[in-house]
């Protein structure tokens, strides 16, 4: 007794060899995408670490165009202003076999969003203060800023950036460098000119401020911590040694 054929096979249309070539190629491409979205996912997960990173600073020195130059590679003349909190992410190696997750959060500078961008303070590691080189209001509040935020996170502490953005409108710079570089060495931090309109720095600024992160780490003064969002291990978390023990590790593996 002949088997009865599928009620899908049974029309002559759908059993014709295009049709069912057809299908086979759609299927394949579904199984391609399916394959190419799960291997991006598992290779997004092999993080060691998840730095959260905030950026401080008045409205309009232009936050969210370093950060949509750092993480989507763009730049546009025209910004709408940040509303609340806006969110972005990539990845950086810090060295290899090390890939740290950067979360960073973009803050509205406006003083009606203060309280609500002061919930992000207590959860994040890594803070940019970012002042326009072309408006010295921006720069003066650079102190309040810095203190607002670390009296939010005591008895704990944020690693700091001190940024001076919009590098490329020199002719109309209103701070100098030393200045800003002698504000940073009294906040005890680091100073770094940007521009996101000439992609300048952009990426060593972010890049500068995960090394500093990831170093204390090391050292053993910043680390995970129940509760706390700022540094979170991946799926692989990297043992992490001082800089000294680390050479002699090495040494003793080559050997």
């Amino acid at each position: 007794m002949t088997a009865a054929r599928p009620p899908l096979l049974s029309s002559p249309l759908l059993s014709s060899p295009l049709l069912l070539h057809t299908l086979s190629v759609n299927t394949a491409l579904s199984l391609s995408l399916c394959l190419e979205l799960c291997t991006r996912h598992a290779m997004d997960a092999l993080w060691q670490y998840q730095f959260r990173i905030i950026l401080l600073g008045d409205s309009t020195v232009g936050k969210s165009s370093l950060l949509k130059r750092f993480t989507d590679g763009v730049y546009s003349d025209v910004a709408d202003p940040t509303v609340g909190v806006d969110f972005y992410a990539r990845s950086l190696d810090i060295e290899p076999g090390v890939k740290i997750k950067l979360q960073i959060w973009d803050t509205a500078g406006q003083e009606r969003f203060r309280s609500i961008t002061t919930s992000y303070y207590r959860n994040s590691v890594g803070g940019l203060l970012v002042f326009d080189l072309t408006n010295r209001k921006t720069f003066d509040h650079i102190r309040e800023w810095h203190r607002e935020v670390s009296e939010h996170i005591l008895p704990h502490h944020m690693i700091y950036i001190l940024i001076g953005h919009k590098s490329d409108l020199n002719r109309d710079r209103k701070v100098t460098r030393d200045e800003a570089e002698q504000l940073a060495a009294e906040l005890g931090i680091r100073y770094v000119e940007t521009s996101a309109k000439c992609n300048s720095n952009v990426e060593r600024a972010f890049e500068l401020l995960s090394r500093d992160i990831y170093e204390l780490m090391k050292m053993g003064e910043i680390s995970t911590r129940e509760g706390w969002d700022g540094v979170k291990s991946g799926l692989i978390p990297k043992v992490l040694y001082p800089a000294e023990e680390e050479a002699e590790r090495e040494k003793s593996c080559n050997c």
